[in-house]
């Protein structure tokens, strides 16, 4: 239907000949313009022996970091991506000094530096501390489960490795007694060598997934025998004090070695199958852990492990706080962390641990919300009880209620508005580098609102 309205219409003949210059599109305080003045302050001398004397002219350090640091924190993780977004995008152009490195250089330059970034995680720290941006007090910890560059289609269990290779010999055997047979003519596109080396390589892939999952087990029945057996002083305690036998079933001694669904993948052999928390499903993952300053919301350590649960995570990922910052007064940690060798490891750092000891209901009992502050317990009490006491006063309410509303958004913050949820490297050593890399594109862009807000 026609009408009488006039609309302002576009001229893109025009609009292909205006000209404008970056400073014009890109306000003072963009993000990139941030990101290229920390990156400025940064010392990359050990970014920079990493070049020889001879060859071609490289991109300077400053630009490829800028590029994967901006990438990170605001969701683009492809180095074809970054490469592209140098001609398409106003902030990657101006970091890019209007310069166009391919995705091959980029990505070379991620993985050539990795542990590098480690010490850059620290001097962005440092330059918040410096700043007044982060004084280390209080922190929450907690991790989350990021899947793998893996596909559980490629993996493959202990009893499907036992079964694989009984039938993988048999038909090597029945290949070499073919071979042996001097009447017998195969067919002319039939190369029984080739047929046995397909099926021996095949054994040796084997041999090895089935060596690795032999040794995972001997790591775990160890861990799970020290845990029987601080279970089994602990009831021996409690009777010892109560004079009374233990109530309920003593705790079955662990089995050893491999078990039939232990799993192994040959895409990234240092994944593993994990337990998602969102969609209680499972997955090819890593296990992402953060420690977060509950003031500035700034990430200040950071570790990541294959191990499915967080029993051993959170005293490493105290231990990965730099010293330079200082160290926190105290830790809110959730259930899954409990253990008296976590509390004991976090005393010994000088951090008071407030532990969940079970796991949390989302609405408390009004008789729970109204009691008073509990009778100190005896000196002697377990750990558990000890805890439950330190959680129920005052200072510990406060300490551990914070947790959800620091290193949880954090979390969410990575997964959902940046959109990080798989690794691009594979190899435990190289997610770990990548898992710090997002860490530290986080904390720049935590640190940007912060220092503009």
């Amino acid at each position: 239907m026609a009408t009488k309205r006039k609309f302002r219409r576009a001229d893109y003949e025009a609009t292909e000949k205006t000209q404008i210059t970056l400073g014009e599109a890109l306000p003072d305080d963009h993000l990139a313009r941030f990101i290229v003045s920390v990156v400025g302050l940064l010392d990359l001398s050990e970014v920079y022996t990493k070049y020889g004397e001879r060859g071609g002219m490289p991109y300077a350090p400053e630009v490829l970091l800028s590029l994967l640091l901006y990438g990170y924190a605001t969701g683009t993780f492809s180095s074809r991506k970054l490469e592209k977004a140098t001609y398409e995008s106003i902030p990657y152009r101006y970091l890019a000094g209007n310069m166009h490195p391919d995705h091959d250089t980029i990505n070379q330059f991620r993985k050539d530096n990795l542990v590098t970034l480690k010490g850059l995680f620290v001097q962005v720290l440092v330059l918040a501390y410096v700043l007044g941006h982060v004084r280390l007090g209080n922190i929450s910890i907690d991790g989350s489960k990021i899947h793998a560059d893996a596909s559980k289609s490629k993996a493959v269990s202990y009893g499907r490795i036992l079964l694989l290779e009984k039938r993988l010999q048999q038909e090597i055997d029945e290949l070499f007694a073919l071979a042996e047979k001097a009447d017998s003519e195969p067919p002319d596109d039939f190369d029984i060598d080739d047929e046995i080396g397909r099926r021996s390589k095949k054994l040796a892939d084997l041999a090895q997934a089935k060596a690795v999952l032999e040794a995972m087990a001997r790591q775990r029945h160890a861990e799970e025998q020290a845990d029987y057996e601080r279970k089994m002083t602990e009831r021996e305690e409690k009777e010892a004090q109560t004079g009374k036998k233990t109530r309920g079933r003593a705790p079955a001694p662990p089995e050893p070695g491999p078990r039939d669904k232990d799993q192994y993948n040959f895409t990234d052999p240092e994944s593993r199958i994990m337990k998602n928390g969102n969609h209680q499903g499972f997955e090819q993952a890593y296990n992402a852990q953060a420690a977060v300053e509950h003031e500035s919301r700034l990430i200040v350590g950071n570790t990541l492990s294959n191990h499915p649960n967080d029993k051993q995570e959170g005293v490493a990922t105290a231990q990965a706080i730099p010293t330079q910052v200082g160290t926190p007064d105290a830790a809110a940690l959730d259930a899954g962390y409990f253990g008296a060798a976590t509390i004991e490891a976090f005393a010994a750092m000088g951090i008071d641990p407030y532990i969940a000891v079970a796991r949390e209901h989302h609405h408390l009992d009004w008789q729970t919300l109204l009691e008073g502050e509990p009778e100190p317990p005896p000196e002697n009490a377990s750990h558990k009880v000890k805890m439950l006491y330190k959680l129920r006063t005052e200072a510990g309410k406060a300490i551990y209620k914070l947790r959800k509303s620091t290193v949880e958004p954090v979390f969410g913050i990575i997964k959902e508005v940046i959109g990080f949820r798989q690794f691009s490297l594979r190899g435990l050593a190289a997610a770990a580098g990548e898992w710090n890399l997002v860490c530290l594109a986080y904390n720049l862009k935590r640190l940007h609102v912060l220092h503009t807000s």
